[in-house]
Parts: C-alpha cells; sequence; structure tokens
C-alpha cells in the first residue's frame, strides 16, 4: 500500500557503497562508470533487482542516473524530481544535477579530462550511448561496454523475479495474438528483414496476449521475443513462469525457451534483423554485429499498433474507470467527512483509497504506489510516503492524491487536489489555473497529423499569464491492462509521435510551490475523429473517461470563461449520471452537492 524506506537504500548507506565502487573501479583503471535506473527491458518501473541507482544513493524516483568518477558522483534528475533527491540521497557525496537541462556529456567534459568511462550494454540503449559518444568527441574522455560493476557490489542483490506468467483474453483484447503476429510479419517482410527483437516487456505482453507479475504495479513479463518473417515467435523467459495450459495456449507457432538462450539464439538469425535503437539494450545490437549479421534499425513493431486501442480495449477502459470512479468517489465522501476530524495522516489516506478499490471485488492491483502529498508534501510531484515522512493531513492546507488501478478490462490513472479547510485565495488562484488547462486539452479540437508537442502549451497558457508552469509533461500514454506509463504518445514539448486514434494519455496539468502546496488534476482520454465541423477538415478530439468531480470549493468560478463554466457544469452532469447509480445512498447525497453547477 506505501513504500517504507529500507536500510539498504537509505542515504546514510550511500557513501560507504560509493567508495567501494570507487575503489573497484580505480584498481580495474575506470575513470567512472554510468548507473542507471533502468534493467535490460528499459522499462520505466524496475524489478527490486534492479534497482541499482536507488541501491547505491538512495533516490526512489521512477526516471534519472547517476555518473560515478573519482571525486563528484553525479545523480542526474528531471523537474519532477528536484526536490525529492535533496532528501534521499547523501548531498555530502551525490551532487544533483538538473537533466536534461545539463547533459550528462558536458558534465563530463567538465569533471573528467581523459579517461575511460564504462557502462554495462545491457542497460542502455544504441542511441543513447551513441549520442553520450557524439558528445564526448574531441575530449580525452571515451566509453567502453564492461560488466556492472554495482553488481559486484552488492552482496545481498535480490534474486530475478519469478512472477507467473497468465493469459489475457482474446475478448478484453480485441485481436488475437495470431492476427497480430501476421500483420506484424507482414510489415517486416515489406521492409526486407527477416525477424525483429523485442526487448520491452510491454510489448511482448501485446504482441502474445499474455500478462505477468515481474514488476510491480504493472501486469508485464520479463523476457526478450524475437518475432520472425513468417510470424512465428521465439520468447525467452524462465519456463518456471508458466503453467501447461498457458503453454498450450501459445500455440504451436510460439517457441518457449530459458533466458539463458537468448544471445546465443541472436548469433543464428538470418539478418536482416530490426532492432529499436531508442529501446532495445546496445548489448543486443553488439552480440548481432559480432556475429556478422546485418542490423536495421527500427521502431519496436509493437509499439505503435499497441498505443492504438482497438474497439474492445476501449469499451474495456471505460467500464474500468466508471468503476474506478465510483472506487474514488466513495473515498472522496469519506475523506470530506474524516479530514476535518483531525489526526488523519498520508498513511491512512492510501490505505483507505485502496481498500475503496479492493471492495469493488476486481482489483487486480494498483497501478501505481499512491502518491499522497499533504500541504508541502504536494510540491514533490512523485512523492511516496514511507513510515519516516509520513505527515499529518493538517487544516487549511491541501492535499494532492495521485492513483491508480489495474483491472483486468483496464488501467486508470486519476489525480484529484482538494481542500482540507481553508487553503486560502492563492492556492484557489493556482488550482483554478490548473483546472482551465486540464479544460483546454478536452475541449480541444486539432488538425490530423500534430503530435503532443504541438497541443502541450495549451495546458499551459493561463499558468504562464501567471508567470508560473510546471516541470513535467501534461500526458503519458496509458496501456490497457498494462503499463501506466506507455510510449510512444506523450502531451509533452518533446514528443514528435503525431496522435491517432485509439490512444490514451493522461490530462494532468499542475503547479508545485516548493515548502507550500502542489496542485494537479488528471483525466485518461481517448484519441478519436472529431465530429464533421466547419469546412469538414479531418481533425481529431479527446474522449474523456475519467469521471470524478473536482473540488468546487477551489475554483474561483469568476476566473472562467462561459466555455470553461459550461464544460465543468457539463462534466459534473456526467460524472452524476455515471457513477450515482454505482455508489451507496450517503455517498450519492455527497455527489449531488460535489457535482452542483458553478
Amino acid at each position: 500500500m506505501f513504500q517504507s524506506f529500507d536500510a539498504t537504500s537509505s542515504p546514510a548507506q550511500g557513501p560507504a557503497r560509493l567508495a567501494h565502487l570507487r575503489a573497484l573501479l580505480a584498481a580495474d583503471g575506470l575513470a567512472g562508470f554510468l548507473v542507471p535506473r533502468a534493467d535490460a527491458h528499459q522499462g520505466e518501473y524496475v524489478a527490486e533487482r534492479d534497482g541499482r541507482l536507488q541501491w547505491l544513493t538512495g533516490f526512489t524516483g521512477s526516471a534519472g542516473f547517476a555518473i560515478v568518477l573519482p571525486e563528484i558522483a553525479g545523480v542526474f534528475i528531471d523537474g519532477r524530481y528536484r526536490v525529492q533527491v535533496k532528501h534521499q540521497v547523501d548531498l555530502g557525496h551525490f551532487t544533483p544535477v538538473p537533466w536534461p537541462e545539463v547533459k550528462a556529456g558536458e558534465w563530463l567534459r567538465e569533471h573528467l579530462t581523459e579517461g575511460v568511462v564504462g557502462f554495462d550494454p545491457w542497460l542502455h540503449t544504441a542511441d543513447e550511448i551513441e549520442r553520450l559518444e557524439t558528445a564526448l568527441k574531441g575530449s580525452g574522455v571515451s566509453l567502453r561496454p564492461v560488466e556492472n560493476y554495482v553488481d559486484r557490489i552488492w552482496p545481498d542483490q535480490p534474486a530475478p523475479p519469478q512472477g507467473r506468467a497468465f493469459a489475457h483474453p482474446e475478448a478484453l483484447a480485441g485481436r488475437s495474438s495470431a492476427e497480430k503476429r501476421a500483420e506484424l510479419a507482414e510489415g517486416l517482410r515489406a521492409e526486407g528483414q527477416r525477424a525483429a527483437v523485442i526487448t520491452l516487456p510491454d510489448s511482448l505482453c501485446w504482441l502474445l496476449n499474455l500478462r505477468g507479475a515481474d514488476v510491480p504495479r504493472n501486469p508485464v513479463l520479463h523476457g526478450f521475443a524475437v518475432l520472425h518473417d513468417d510470424g512465428r515467435v521465439t520468447l525467452f523467459a524462465d519456463p518456471a513462469k508458466f503453467d501447461d495450459e498457458l503453454r498450450a495456449e501459445l500455440g504451436e507457432h510460439v517457441t518457449l525457451r530459458p533466458p539463458e538462450a537468448f544471445v546465443p539464439a541472436l548469433g543464428t538469425l538470418q539478418g536482416p534483423v530490426r532492432v529499436d535503437r531508442m529501446t532495445a539494450p546496445l548489448a543486443v545490437t553488439l552480440e548481432l554485429q559480432d556475429a556478422g549479421i546485418a542490423v536495421a534499425a527500427g521502431d519496436d513493431p509493437c509499439r505503435l499498433p499497441k498505443a492504438c486501442k482497438t474497439p474492445a480495449e476501449i469499451a474495456g477502459t471505460r467500464e474500468a474507470h466508471l468503476r474506478d470512479g465510483a472506487a474514488v468517489v466513495e473515498f472522496l465522501a469519506w475523506l470530506d467527512g474524516r479530514a476535518p476530524e483531525g489526526g488523519l495522516t498520508e498513511i491512512d489516506v492510501v490505505k483507505a483509497l485502496e481498500g475503496y478499490r479492493r471492495a469493488t471485488n476486481s482489483l487486480h492491483d494498483i497501478s501505481f504506489d499512491t502518491i499522497c502529498g499533504a500541504g508541502p508534501n504536494g510540491a514533490i510531484m512523485h512523492y511516496r510516503v514511507t513510515e519516516g515522512s509520513n505527515r499529518a493531513v493538517g487544516q487549511d492546507e491541501l492535499l494532492l492524491v495521485d492513483s491508480g488501478a489495474q483491472y483486468l478490462d483496464g488501467t486508470t490513472d486519476i489525480t484529484r487536489t482538494v481542500a482540507v479547510g481553508d487553503p486560502g485565495g492563492e492556492a484557489r488562484e493556482c488550482y483554478t489555473a490548473v483546472l482551465q488547462g486540464l479544460i483546454a486539452i478536452s475541449r480541444v479540437r486539432w488538425p490530423k497529423g500534430l503530435a503532443g508537442r504541438d497541443l502541450d502549451g495549451l495546458a499551459r497558457y493561463n499558468l504562464w499569464l501567471m508567470g508560473l508552469d510546471y516541470d513535467h509533461g501534461t500526458g503519458h500514454g496509458v496501456g490497457a491492462f498494462l503499463s501506466v506509463h506507455e510510449g510512444p504518445q506523450r502531451l509533452s514539448r518533446i514528443s514528435e509521435v503525431p496522435l491517432e486514434p485509439g490512444m490514451i494519455l493522461s490530462n494532468e496539468p499542475g503547479y508545485y510551490r516548493e515548502g507550500a502546496f502542489g496542485i494537479r488534476l488528471e483525466n485518461l482520454i481517448v484519441v478519436e475523429e472529431a465530429p464533421a465541423l466547419g469546412d469538414n477538415r479531418a481533425q481529431l478530439c479527446f474522449e474523456t473517461v475519467t469521471f470524478v468531480p473536482f473540488d468546487r470549493r477551489l475554483i474561483l468560478t469568476e476566473r472562467l470563461a462561459p466555455g470553461e463554466r459550461a464544460w465543468v457544469d457539463a462534466y459534473h452532469v456526467e460524472v452524476r449520471e455515471k457513477i450515482g447509480p454505482r455508489v451507496s445512498g450517503a455517498v450519492r447525497d455527497w455527489l449531488e452537492a460535489a457535482t452542483a453547477p458553478l
């Protein structure tokens, strides 16, 4: 339900581990070592075995990396973690580096005049290493693939995960694995490619209509796969994870082999072999090249088809959100009555919310560790409450709760910021501007072919007018009973992937004031064809699938334009009509008041 700080990753352990790592590097003639928050599958969420960055530094964020040099150890974190990192690492030994503003290459050139920096080729993509090598050209610094030095000094490193694999019903997937494999194989043949290596866990789960339990909160299976140009798949995963029934369901065209057979099998492939330079570990390319096999750089063939959901997946997502919306409304009604009494802590809130979801009797798991930040903790964008950080929910402050659930028919992710007492006029002004950003994304229509970067600024406009902003993207892709963070679609300044019908994204603008409060509002949205309008140009729009009220007490109605007020009122009518029949009588009364017209 909540994370507790384990001594194996506390800030106090960092200096000794850092010293041990440096001694080992010096003995082997290396000037540095890269420590990413990544595993061989390049997923955002990693198993305990792969938590090297956390083990070494204490930093628990979902993105970032460290570069260890003889005199400095930089921990590179983006805007989401600038506050969090200060509390989680020993600042006397680890130096936070604002990334991507400061690039790894320029930082290395500044802090190292010459020497070899090692990296584990299974934990970095070809694209990542190529960019870093380009940035280091002309310097005295070079990169070298080496064994993993953190693994060498981690005496009690956990074993690889052993979660059971299980089938994902075709009725929920909307397409059989055979159909998917045949379509992608046809694409390989059209490109003159004999095979594609698939390394992303959610890609191989999508392709084979499988799910697993190898990563916390995400129903994915760890493994690698080779898709051949005739539609056959060789799956490299621990056979112990598959029972006889599942093996039979895979069918004769899917061959299951153990993970240790993957590297030898690469050397037997006929080229060209497609490898995604953005997601596959560099080691895959190196193994193929060493075997003299032609490598064709290209996108993971599963990523875009997986992102464009089938009608069955969208229908399941809608139902999952109605079920989840009812659970969240029950929770908010409880919170509204309980918080003013005092004595409530962040952990109490997290446990209560998960309890309402479990009461649906449909919860597979939560989709990520709930973010529950009271007062100043809300300004830590990806804050995870621990026994050590647990804060009482105070009076006259904001409470930010970002949470989600995994159901067999869909994945949810929702954020609501609520008032406990009177948080003051400034908090309302900021809340209203954030809400206006969410409304702008919800209402927008745009010409086909535009990407997330073309829409991201709409969510920030009213904050910009106030001289404010937020240091994260406006939205991420979301899977269908898969990863809660899914690529390649995003609402972000850096996203160049055109939005297409069927893509599910989050819509989550925010504002964070360090030491004071945090505000984020989040609904999930689905890209769809826009109804005919004007001169009937081909346009797209969003369907909102999250139905939970916003806190009317925090909305400065006079700041909203007529169209914005109309949107909120219409949305609240939908919430009342869709969720009201799914909640208990007393909660229905609360919902009536919470969704009253502005």
